[in-house]
């Protein structure tokens, strides 16, 4: 398992700042829990990080940052 922090260059919408706005665990099996760290948060399940970027990347200007190898 290995760790990352979702890092927004930009934000698009005005709701969650720009910076390290969440923080995340990928599994061995590929699934990954992610937790907002905005003033409104949660915590969400996706099958793999290409969903979270998918998702969350808005094209290019948030960015995936692995803590770990």
């Amino acid at each position: 398992m290995r760790r990352f922090n979702l890092v927004r260059n930009e934000d698009e919408t005005g709701v969650s700042g720009t910076g390290n706005v969440a923080q995340g665990i990928e599994f061995d099996t590929g699934a990954c829990a992610m937790a907002w760290l905005t003033s409104v948060s949660s915590v969400a399940i996706y099958a793999s990080i290409d969903d979270v970027v998918f998702i969350h990347g808005h094209g290019g200007k948030t960015v995936v940052e692995w803590l770990d190898d």
